[in-house]
């Protein structure tokens, strides 16, 4: 029947008798049939089948040849498994409804309501926006934001796939790693179709929905996509047989036909959208980061599409169990290598992996598809002709180009339509949500390499760098010769913890969350706050004018920030929705200084307040005495009575249970006693465990899931004490026994305040002002960050916002009395830890001689190559030395990581596009390191290193003596019951770590590293080369040279110096996460070049009499500060250490 050699062609039922078939004879069945010579039709050749025919799969499972439910939800599953492998949602989808009516087996999500989405202002025919109502249950009249759509639709997909394949999860996981684009196209031809079957009269009804517009242009770019390709490839041949073709030129036809020009054109079309607003361009973008964007689109679904085609096997990841052998013995660590090599060897045998586009050919595909859509994609406008009262319509362009100055830079952007713009209001379209970057429900594949691990089918790398070639190198040399397995082994432990959704917080949520009400911490669904009334007096008094204008820019932009976090928690009430009931996995990776965080962005454990309320670990422990007794301290953390001893922590949750059972059984009609809570909706969920076990008639024996955490007290300053054996610093960061916790902020605010009362004698007026005022919360954030390289600048606005907040002083003295407390404040802090400062110098000017240096062989060929070229040098350039100095600061992690410092002046390629000439920064180009970033961000990024190592040393512990673990940096969480055992595991690793020479080791790395490496002798001058004390005879040099150096003061180095003292970190690189996305750095314009500072003659002198002359590296290399008497070894009597 199937090659129509029968006069009878196949019907549904023909199908459901061939399935059942094959369900009750194949091979692996209880009554196997083996049919020789005739062809097996398994469920995928049959589902190929049954869609060739057009016959929905839905009546073949519902056909009367399945006389049983076992046999129909069976035929389910077997098409269900096939459509996934062949790439089919919609079929997964179409079964899962079939198997919903059929089935009578409860489903986690029967009785939970939807979350109602965030809505954007709907404007009116006349173009108001029309208001939006506060009700019990609002239902304001708007559209759902673009992104948030897919993500609802995307997720409706898991729902789906849950109810038909609810035991494999494997194919649910391939599912959901499908490509977005093709739940894309699905969405916005529905939506096109539904207008064309309306019939709707109006035309101009269609321009009004923005899903409609996209589908069209869709429609007409894939085929101009299509007709521009055949020309593009025919010129290139043309070129190539003329030979016209530029050396540096790359023929970028190839990368265009990997996708087709459906794909092309959906993928065109969603990347612009998406930009709508970034880089600080109101309605539109840059055009460079435009151009980037979409050709690393598609790149990255190019290699999507090449893993779902090779159906790749993932082995799985067989972690460590409870008496394996250990991974820190010899032996344990070369069994782990040789077992990851084999692995790896597995998977690349069933992977086809492309090699990386270099950043021309991104720029090059993306300047072509985003030049056809801007010549087919158009909108139509209407307007009312004021004299005539007739409607005129004209078709416009939906994108232009223009030019934009910012900061006295001139941008070439890609500006929306007006109309386009309209629509797309206040739609936060440029956070857009992969769903590859949703949790998983199986265990995250193991990290094999270092860009083979996480995900299934898709590409995840281990580190996160920012376009560094360099450290991509470094990672791959270091991955290749078997360093970074113990690495690898962590980031497999924290990916394989699992996960579930606290359904009983998640109902509290969302009942919160629907009724758009103001409540712990999540903003209603209308801004609550009043606009600003304009004065009487504003047309002729400039004050009331001005201050008007301010306030009335403050409110739109707490209206802005108010939707944006709607947005941000939509996002997590969503998709804890569409994981109720599963077990979840969060990959991880880490960032360039080795600290892990989860790949899934939006609903993770490193989130905020109402994310970790929502999480559970995935397994269960009885609580035993010492767990409820840790419960009931984290409750006391939580509620931010967490600076007492750990039995009046015990006492204060004995004198507020009633308030807590209360909390438990009564979170939204009760006394609310959780909302005052620092950390509201997780001290709900532990108020809600608490009860729970006091309910049982044994406490102790209660299944708690919930974990518990244990928090360093000012890390990175404990791992400062640590390093210098600083006595002092070590007793207020609880490294040493107390019987109660030491509190750094209290201290040191104290201590400020201490200093303000002797300047209030001398009647000073800020000391005035601030007397009395300063708590503890005004200096935490300053305290906290100081050993992270806070500046004076950052200081002073930290303070500021705190004084701010705290409403008792004038807002126009804030700024001035941030000024004054924050130089008491870093006073404060240099006196109380003179250790770590002495550390913190010695690390910056380390790096500062490193980023100055130049290897020995590259100098010998720059100073060879002027002489080589005959002519003489131009008056004013700069000595061809100096162009070498691309030495980054790099060390090695105890693990075995290598870290690479990325901060280099980076060099920037134009390239002709036609729309027009874009510079974009080439990682292979080599480039002069930035040496005051390079100094300045060292100690932070040293401290970054060393915990994240002493994390990943106590996760791969914990997994060895089979504790569940998961981590926020600092902050470690177990089961209430395994607290005992990992503090005991915390403070282990932390004596291993540091009672190894941690500086020794780094200094011994960079006399190695850095051995030929030589530094000019001109790059000594300055304030920073009396801090070396360096002798003639150590430099190999005249005393005359060692006097010139004395008495200069370079103009040039003393700016930097203090440009450092008060530089602001920016790109927030220091105590933040690294970004993946493009960012500043990655894709920019021609900037105007900058007016070099007039040389004086002395300093011409000075650098002709020191040119030509260079000295050793580790000759001028700073000895190490002397260490203390503090013995790392007394933490372990210390109860507060993390706590």
């Amino acid at each position: 029947m199937e090659s129509d050699r029968e006069r009878v062609r196949p019907t549904a039922n023909t199908y459901a008798v061939m399935l059942l078939a094959w369900l009750r004879f194949n091979p692996d069945s209880d009554s196997p049939v083996h049919l020789s010579g005739t062809e097996v039709h398994d469920p995928m050749s049959l589902l190929r089948n049954i869609i060739g025919r057009q016959i929905a799969p839905a009546l073949v499972v519902a056909d009367r040849a399945f006389t049983t439910n076992e046999e129909a939800t069976e035929a389910i599953k077997a098409l269900s498994r096939a459509a996934i492998q062949m790439g089919l949602s919609s079929v997964v989808n179409e079964l899962g409804l079939a198997d919903n009516l059929g089935r009578q087996v409860d489903d986690p999500l029967q009785d939970v309501p939807e979350a109602i989405p965030v809505m954007k202002a709907k404007r009116t025919e006349d173009g108001s926006v029309s208001e939006l109502a506060t009700e019990q249950q609002p239902q304001p009249a708007g559209d759902i934001p673009f992104n948030l759509e897919t993500l609802r639709r995307h997720l409706g997909q898991v729902i789906l796939a849950r109810r038909v394949l609810s035991e494999d999860v494997v194919l649910r996981q391939r599912l959901l790693e499908q490509s977005v684009y093709n739940v894309a196209v699905e969405r916005m031809k529905h939506q096109a179709e539904l207008f064309d079957q309306l019939g709707l009269p109006n035309k101009s009804l269609h321009s009004t929905d923005l899903r409609t517009w996209m589908w069209h242009w869709h429609e007409k770019l894939q085929a101009r996509i299509a007709a521009e390709l055949t020309n593009l490839e025919a010129e290139e041949r043309v070129l190539a047989r003329l030979k016209r073709r530029p050396k540096d030129e790359t023929m970028f036809s190839p990368f265009l036909k990997l996708l087709k020009p459906e794909k092309l054109s959906l993928i065109t079309v969603l990347e612009l959208m998406h930009l709508h607003g970034s880089g600080g361009v109101q309605d539109g973008m840059k055009t460079a980061r435009a151009l980037l964007a979409v050709g690393r689109a598609v790149e990255s679904e190019h290699k999507a599409e090449m893993c779902k085609k090779n159906n790749i096997s993932v082995p799985n990841s067989n972690p460590t169990r409870p008496g394996d052998q250990n991974i820190f013995t010899n032996l344990g660590y070369r069994d782990l290598h040789a077992r990851r090599i084999a692995a790896r060897k597995y998977m690349e045998d069933a992977e086809e992996w492309t090699s990386e586009w270099s950043q021309l050919v991104r720029v090059k595909v993306g300047s072509f598809l985003v030049d056809c859509l801007m010549d087919v994609a158009t909108v139509q406008r209407s307007v009312k002709d004021p004299r005539t009262g007739e409607i005129i319509t004209e078709e416009q362009p939906a994108f232009f180009h223009s030019y934009e100055y910012q900061r006295g830079h001139k941008l070439g952007v890609i500006k929306f339509n007006p109309a386009v713009a309209d629509r797309m209001s206040k739609d936060p379209i440029a956070e857009t949500l992969h769903p590859r970057h949703l949790p998983m429900l199986v265990k995250p594949k193991p990290w094999l390499s270092y860009n083979n691990g996480g995900y299934l089918y898709n590409r995840t790398w281990a580190m996160r760098f920012k376009e560094s070639r360099e450290q991509e190198i470094y990672l791959r040399h270091a991955s290749d010769a078997g360093r970074l397995e113990l690495v690898f082994a962590g980031l497999d432990v924290l990916g394989s913890t699992p996960w579930r959704i606290n359904r009983r917080v998640f109902d509290v949520v969302l009942q919160v969350w629907n009724s758009g009400d103001r409540f712990a911490k999540i903003p209603p669904a209308v801004p609550d706050e009043p606009e600003p009334v304009r004065p009487d007096n504003m047309e002729f008094d400039n004050k009331a004018k001005a201050i008007f204008h301010e306030r009335q820019k403050a409110w739109m932009q707490a209206k802005a920030a108010n939707h944006s976090d709607r947005c941000s928690i939509n996002y997590k009430v969503e998709i804890a929705r569409a994981f109720l009931g599963d077990t979840i996995y969060l990959p991880h990776n880490v960032d360039f200084r080795g600290r892990a965080y989860p790949v899934p962005p939006h609903l993770n454990h490193i989130g905020d307040d109402l994310s970790r309320g929502l999480l559970l670990f995935g397994e269960s422990k009885p609580l035993g005495a010492r767990g409820l007794r840790w419960l009931k301290i984290h409750l006391a953390n939580l509620a931010g009575y967490d600076k007492a001893s750990f039995d009046e922590r015990v006492e204060f949750v004995h004198e507020h249970l009633a308030d807590i059972v209360d909390s438990a059984e009564h979170p939204l009609d009760g006394k609310r006693w959780w909302t005052k809570a620092d950390d509201p909706w997780q001290c709900l969920a532990t108020c809600i465990e608490l009860k729970a076990a006091l309910d049982l008639p044994d406490p102790e024996s209660y299944e708690c899931a919930l974990p518990v955490h244990q928090d360093g007290t000012c890390n990175g300053l404990q791992h400062y004490a640590a390093l210098g054996g600083d006595a002092v610093g070590a007793a207020q960061v609880n490294l040493a026994a107390a019987d109660r916790p030491s509190d750094v902020y209290t201290y040191v605010a104290k201590m400020v305040e201490e200093s303000i009362q002797r300047d209030l004698k001398h009647d000073h007026q800020f000391a005035k002002l601030l007397a009395g005022k300063i708590s503890r919360k005004v200096v935490k954030q300053t305290v906290m960050t100081t050993v992270y390289g806070v500046t004076f600048v950052g200081a002073r606005d930290q303070i500021e916002r705190q004084l701010k907040d705290r409403g008792d002083i004038p807002p126009e003295q804030c700024w001035l009395g941030a000024s004054y407390l924050a130089k008491k404040v870093l006073a404060s802090i240099g006196d109380l830890f003179q250790g770590a400062k002495e550390i913190q110098t010695w690390l910056n000017t380390c790096a500062r001689l490193i980023a100055k240096s130049i290897p020995q062989d590259r100098l010998v060929q720059s100073l060879a190559e002027p002489a080589a070229g005959g002519a003489k040098p131009k008056r004013g350039n700069q000595p061809r030395w100096k162009k070498e100095q691309m030495t980054s600061v790099v060390w090695t992690t105890p693990l075995g990581l290598p870290i690479v410092q990325p901060y280099r002046s980076v060099k920037r390629k134009q390239v002709m596009t036609a729309l027009q000439t874009v510079f974009i920064s080439d990682p292979n180009v080599p480039s002069t390191v930035n040496s005051q970033k390079q100094a300045s961000a060292f100690p932070p990024n040293f401290i970054h290193s060393l915990d994240a190592t002493h994390m990943m040393l106590t996760a791969l512990e914990c997994r060895s003596q089979g504790l569940a673990f998961a981590s926020v940096h600092d902050s470690y969480w177990t089961h209430a019951s395994s607290i005992d055992q990992m503090n005991a595991i915390i403070r282990d690793t932390f004596i291993a770590l540091h009672s190894s020479d941690v500086l020794g080791a780094l200094a011994q790395e960079f006399r190695e590293r850095y051995a030929d490496y030589k530094v000019p002798l001109v790059a000594l001058r300055g304030p920073g080369f009396k801090r070396l004390n360096l002798e003639p005879e150590t430099l190999n040099v005249s005393p005359e040279d060692i006097e010139v150096l004395k008495e200069s003061e370079s103009k040039a180095e003393e700016a930097e110096e203090e440009a450092l003292l008060i530089e602001e970190d920016e790109e927030g690189e220091l105590d933040g996460v690294e970004g993946e996305g493009e960012g500043e750095g990655e894709v920019k314009e021609e900037k105007p070049k900058r007016r070099r500072a007039k040389r004086g003659s002395k300093t011409d002198d000075i650098e002709t009499r020191l040119a030509g002359k260079f000295v050793n590296l580790i000759d001028i290399l700073p000895p190490l500060p002397e260490k203390g008497k503090f013995d790392v070894k007394a933490i372990k009597e210390s109860q507060y250490f993390f706590s």
